[in-house]
């Protein structure tokens, strides 16, 4: 039997800390490990936006997820910046909100310029609340109730409208609301291009095989319906290709394909005046992880989208796009607090955690890799390999396999970087475990943006009829 233990990093958790940055070109988040603000302070702990990590999780509990304000302003700012630098006509970015909606996300996405992607009544009703402008909110998703689809028209947000019954229930209900409101429905129509990019088969929505969008063969039959319908008003075309791509290509080719469908529909007299390219550049979560930095996507991106219009004496439309993991994703740390210890002798050493995957299902659901530091002492230096566990009862609840670590003590504060995409929106109460907090830390400023759940959370929304409530006597 092979030691999982045959090879050991001797590196500390200082390795992980973003790299220097110069005056004039900041990092790119999505190719950190640790948030921008990351540093080692002088107790050799943790720190992020100037709070020391075991200080945090001593005052707030853990597990916690640590956001920190920068990281996610630096990039909306370089995606925001970079567009409007690389493509000569109008331009939007919309944070991808499924990746991490809340209140305080989305309002501080929306307070750098950008609009938001929302995928359910739940996301919108967030988007209404954090004070973003219908006109810049976009829903999504592949089936949406008749109850969404008539909170999106009252709100006046945009609808990405995905198959022929989403379509038809709009104009449906467009007609029947025509004698009360003679407004607009503004939509854009969603198809799959038939791209693919090298990602986990679940979060790859651009391949003819999806449940997302209209097939590109139906496109004519839906412009030429959408050409009678007196209320609703197409003003786009959207595609997405999948999330966590490393590769700039997949999206170059997606342009000739958008401006290609825009030339079709031209030619059933509607005008397509917007084009969303979808998101899914990819983050560090490994030190194995290269993706490209956000500038270098949006300047390819942009211009292969220059390059197509020009090709066919087009006018450019306004180009969005819908980042949501490189938002948020590295600007964020879970801090746990380590427990019990297994050794089991030429096999595996256990340690776990007060977590697990009800605050981040990704391992046990995407085979998500991640890497962990010991926050109280970052820069000792690893000497063992361990798996980290949590404390779901689920074999399969394991946060990280094979960690190289410092010897951990119970007390000790874990940290498991780039946790901001899909961990708290991915949440659940799992054996009944109160979901985290979350706090958005900023200069000499920490607040509490997710309060943690407690027992009685839990149970605000269970009832116990009468007749089984005498058994409680």
């Amino acid at each position: 039997m092979v030691s999982t233990q045959s090879v050991i990093d001797i590196s500390s958790g200082l390795q992980y800390l973003p790299k220097s940055k110069d005056s004039v070109q900041e990092s790119s988040p999505n190719q950190e490990l640790l948030p921008l603000t990351a540093k080692v302070n002088n107790l050799d702990h943790l720190e992020i936006g100037r709070w020391d990590v075991p200080a945090l999780v001593e005052k707030f509990g853990s597990p916690l997820y640590i956001v920190d304000e920068y990281t996610i302003r630096t990039a909306c700012r370089q995606y925001r910046d970079t567009l409007k630098q690389h493509y000569p006509g109008e331009s939007l970015v919309l944070y991808a909100s499924k990746a991490w909606s809340s209140l305080a996300i989305c309002a501080l996405c929306g307070s750098e310029g950008l609009g938001i992607d929302v995928v359910s009544g739940g996301e919108l009703y967030t988007a209404i609340e954090a004070g973003i402008k219908p006109n810049k909110i976009y829903f999504h998703g592949n089936n949406k109730s008749l109850a969404e689809l008539t909170f999106a028209i009252e709100t006046n947000c945009l609808i990405v409208v995905d198959n022929w019954l989403e379509l038809e229930t709009l104009a449906a209900l467009k007609n029947k609301q025509k004698e009360q409101v003679n407004n607009l429905t503004k939509i854009m129509v969603r198809f799959t291009p038939g791209i693919e990019c090298h990602s986990h088969e679940y979060i790859r929505t651009g391949h003819l095989d999806s449940k997302f969008g209209f097939d590109a063969n139906q496109l004519n039959d839906v412009f030429a319906f959408i050409s009678k319908e007196e209320l609703i008003s197409l003003i786009g075309i959207h595609a997405h290709i999948g999330s966590q791509i490393f590769e700039v290509q997949p999206h170059q080719d997606l342009a000739d394909v958008m401006i290609d469908v825009m030339t079709t529909a031209m030619t059933h007299k509607l005008s397509i005046k917007e084009i969303n390219i979808g998101g899914g550049l990819g983050i560090r979560y490994t030190e194995a992880d290269d993706p490209p930095s956000i500038e270098t996507w949006v300047h390819k991106v942009s211009t292969a989208m220059v390059d197509a219009c020009q090709a066919r004496q087009l006018p450019l439309p306004k180009l969005l796009c819908e980042p949501g993991r490189s938002i948020i994703g590295p600007a964020c740390v879970t801090a746990y607090t380590v427990g019990s210890q297994k050794q089991i002798p030429e096999i595996r050493t256990y340690i776990s955690v007060d977590g697990g995957m009800s605050d981040n299902p990704r391992p046990i659901t995407y085979q998500s890799v991640y890497r962990a530091v010991v926050a109280n002492r970052l820069s000792e230096a690893s000497t063992e390999v361990v798996t980290i566990a949590g404390k779901h009862c689920e074999s399969g609840d394991i946060l990280i396999k094979n960690a190289t670590l410092p010897v951990t003590q119970p007390g000790d504060c874990l940290v498991v970087m780039a946790t901001g995409a899909y961990n708290y929106s991915m949440a659940s109460n799992y054996n009944r475990l109160p979901r985290p907090a979350a706090v958005l830390v900023a200069n000499e400023e920490v607040n509490v943006i997710l309060q943690r759940e407690t027992y009685q959370d839990l149970l605000s929304k269970d009832t116990l009829p009468e007749r089984i409530a005498i058994f409680q006597n």
